[in-house]
């Protein structure tokens, strides 16, 4: 869709009067990863500062409208911790199955935009989905095979291994095909707009099954952890046409307009390949407890403010930045975030409460995440990832690439070509699918 030539500003105490339907100026952009990078990130900061300055706006008054707005929720989650409340909202499977969930916790999660699901699943359920899955891999000569790290990310964690690349066993897709999964999934796609401009972005209703892997960390394990960052893309952000316009807010003077659960163009566009990349649109990113895990333990902290992107996005156009530099952005790595560039965030970071093997833990797509580091572990630390990424042209497109993982056996293709399942005869076949694992990997019709 063709963004409008021209933008009409609300009023806003808090910038100059600036006249309407303004003509603003066009973006550069690519669609695949520009040969030039340090020449296409100053050649489309350029346009951006120009494209907010014929807004009537200045660059840094539009950041300060963003920093004033993070400020406070930083301020807000500090003096919760100060007084032992807990950041994470908590909310049990029964009141989403139910739909009794109070409207003051979903109040919470919007402006929060992470939870925990308490019993998501059985704890026996969970625990016996754990053992399923070392069964599984110690059956396959799994550790035997195992040639360390496929990715220099998950590396850092010192750990042999704590990623597992291991993709298609029954427990695996078990959970991803669950009733009490999608039922999840679709409570937190609701929080989204997903329809507008005459357009429905995702079907909230219908999941692509996007196959991670599991992380299993042994009790006395010294982990690394991983560093703060996130995951919906890199330089594409800045430099794609369909993120341009997903970002309009941030870069044509409207920055109070802009919506984190906004669905508006993020759901078709091309993002840029790297080995650390994700092809699909997760509304949530998430994990589901195989082990009970104490909040000190090494645990994931993320930055509780969805808005927080706008932050990240417009700070690399201060004078401050080096001209070719986007706060250290670059394509086939993660989205840093960090104490040089973005110093009030870092005072957010807050980690989950304590989980026990069954819960599961959700976090919006766009906010910063990390893992902290942890000495002589405490008991198992063992997830199984599946996020929220719910039906759309990007995910279905993803979904044959899918397929063909899943009929060879093979490591999907946002991940390292480690394929050890190939010739395991007892991982997950079509025959295993129920009628939503079907619908998410593209192989019913609707």
């Amino acid at each position: 869709m063709k963004e409008p030539a021209t933008v009409t500003r609300p009023a806003d105490a808090n910038s100059p009067a600036v006249l309407a339907n303004t003509p603003l100026p066009a973006l550069p952009h690519w669609e695949r990863t520009p040969d030039d990078l340090p020449g296409a990130i100053r050649q489309v900061k350029r346009a951006l500062r120009a494209r907010i300055a014929a807004s009537g706006r200045t660059v840094e008054e539009v950041f300060a409208v963003v920093e004033r707005a993070v400020r406070a929720e930083v301020a807000d989650i500090a003096a919760a911790r100060e007084r032992g409340e807990e950041v994470w909202p908590v909310i049990d499977y029964a009141d989403v199955q139910a739909g009794t969930v109070p409207d003051e916790t979903v109040r919470a999660l919007r402006r929060r935009g992470c939870l925990v699901v308490r019993g998501h699943f059985p704890r026996e359920q969970a625990l016996a989905w754990d053992r399923d899955i070392v069964d599984y891999t110690e059956r396959n000569g799994f550790f035997e095979a195992y040639r360390g790290p496929g990715d220099d990310f998950f590396g850092s964690v010192g750990s042999r291994p704590e990623i597992y690349p291991v993709y298609w066993s029954h427990a695996q897709m078990q959970a991803r095909q669950s009733d009490r999964m999608a039922r999840v999934q679709r409570f937190l796609n609701a929080l989204w707009k997903h329809e507008s401009e005459g357009v429905r972005w995702f079907d909230p209703d219908r999941d692509s099954l996007y196959p991670d892997r599991i992380r299993r960390r042994p009790p006395g394990a010294d982990s690394g952890g991983l560093g703060a960052h996130l995951d919906p893309g890199t330089l594409d952000l800045w430099m794609t046409s369909a993120y341009q316009r997903a970002f309009r807010h941030l870069f044509d003077g409207t920055v109070e307009r802009y919506d984190p659960w906004d669905a508006a163009h993020r759901t078709d566009g091309p993002q840029y390949p790297g080995t650390t990349m994700c092809s699909a649109f997760r509304t949530f990113q998430g994990w589901t407890a195989l082990s009970d895990m104490d909040h000190d333990q090494g645990v994931l902290h993320t930055v509780p403010i969805p808005g927080a992107m706008a932050y990240l996005m417009l700070r690399p156009l201060l004078p401050d930045v080096p001209e070719d530099d986007m706060c250290g952005v670059t394509v086939n790595q993660v989205f840093p975030a960090s104490e040089r560039w973005h110093p009030p965030l870092m005072e957010a970071l807050t980690g989950i409460p304590d989980v026990r093997a069954g819960d599961s833990v959700w976090w919006h797509c766009d906010m910063i995440h990390s893992v902290a580091p942890v000495t002589g572990q405490m008991g198992w630390g063992n997830v199984m990832y599946i996020p929220a990424a719910p039906w759309c042209p990007r995910n279905e497109r993803y979904a044959a690439d899918v397929r063909d993982a899943f009929a060879t056996g093979s490591s999907p293709s946002d991940f390292p070509d480690e394929h050890y399942e190939r010739a395991w005869p007892d991982r997950v076949r079509e025959a295993d699918l129920n009628t939503t694992g079907r619908r998410g990997l593209g192989l019913d019709l609707d």
